[in-house]
């Protein structure tokens, strides 16, 4: 696929023009935004991601517009996933809700700004070793054990901050109360961190946290670092209004975690099987390609993603309403 420097930098322009309007906008009056207000910005940008890819597929064919699709749904599942843990910082910190909405646009931002690093070196990576592939097959396999494992768990899951966070809470002297969005405030001549900037940084570690899985997995689907971006940011546009939008909804999604799993086992598999039918490894078949590793093609990975996210949020509900008929039929 051949982007020149012009269609990077249109595409990055308008991005980044939406992103500064999001910013003046939430800035100038954080607050609670309504359904009909996220109904209308998730709209919007699910729509621009629909037109961005029919795009793809009227200049650059089928093959590279089912790659970005792909990528696209897979990002965006692991967004939600994401969200979720957002949603156990705040209630961790006990953000108020009107100031959330700042939280979670940083987050945002600071998510694009990790994952554009790693999309970046990554690339980089790729097109040096091709043996990459199998450490990030192996990865994605060993991650989606990991989240299954999880997900197995019958607890009630929790935050447990990351060892940055704990620094920071052990180093810097900080207030109990918010003031506003400020992240530091004079009380008694000293300078206090607020909370606000400790969920930040709880975000921030979080976001670092969630590239290492997506990035490897978008790689798994499209080896071309223009569509991984644009996957990745159409992904991530409209999260902080899909956060107010579903609300409790994201608890009710009881296997998500079963679901990510089999997405990115399936994804690391895939990896796998490229990396054998391309091999060049000295001590696996003798640096030959292995011609018995099948390559699954894009339309197949496209249709596997759509399966598997449509079955684990239909059973999920199903499971949610379940419980909540048999709680009313007990009490």
């Amino acid at each position: 696929m051949d982007v020149s420097l012009l269609v990077w930098a249109v595409s990055l322009g308008v991005v980044t023009a939406l992103l500064i309007v999001d910013v003046v906008v939430v800035g100038r009056r954080p607050h609670v935004p309504s359904t009909a207000e996220c109904l209308r910005h998730l709209g919007f940008f699910v729509a621009l991601a629909v037109l961005f890819g029919l795009g793809v597929l009227v200049t650059s064919g089928g093959q590279y517009a089912g790659e970005f699709f792909a990528g696209w749904l897979t990002e965006y599942s692991l967004s939600v996933d994401n969200l979720f843990v957002f949603m156990l910082i705040m209630g961790r910190f006990a953000v108020p809700r009107q100031y959330q909405q700042t939280a979670l646009l940083v987050g945002i931002v600071l998510a694009l700004v990790f994952r554009t690093v790693f999309i970046l070196l990554g690339s980089a990576i790729v097109s040096t070793f091709s043996w990459v592939f199998y450490l990030f097959g192996a990865f994605l396999v060993w991650t989606a054990w990991k989240v299954a494992r999880e997900g197995s768990d019958d607890e009630p899951e929790e935050f447990h901050p990351p060892l940055l966070l704990r620094l920071v809470q052990r180093w810097f002297p900080s207030t109990t109360q918010y003031h506003g969005v400020k992240l530091t405030v004079v009380e008694n001549g000293r300078r206090l961190i607020t909370p606000m900037l400790i969920v930040l940084i709880a975000l921030g570690a979080t976001d670092l946290l969630f590239a290492f899985d997506s990035i490897p997995a978008l790689f798994g689907l499209t080896s071309e670092p223009y569509l991984i971006m644009m996957a990745n940011l159409f992904a991530l546009m409209g999260l902080r209004q899909l956060y107010f939008l579903l609300g409790d909804l994201l608890a009710r999604l009881v296997y998500l975690s079963y679901g990510l799993a089999v997405l990115l086992g399936f994804i690391g598999v895939k990896l796998v099987l490229e990396a054998l039918h391309e091999n060049e490894v000295p001590f696996i078949n003798g640096g030959e390609p292995v011609s018995w590793a099948p390559e699954i093609p894009i339309w197949l990975s496209l249709v596997a993603i759509v399966v598997i996210l449509g079955t684990t949020a239909a059973v999920s509900l199903m499971k949610s309403a379940r419980d909540a008929r048999a709680a009313l039929t007990s009490s």
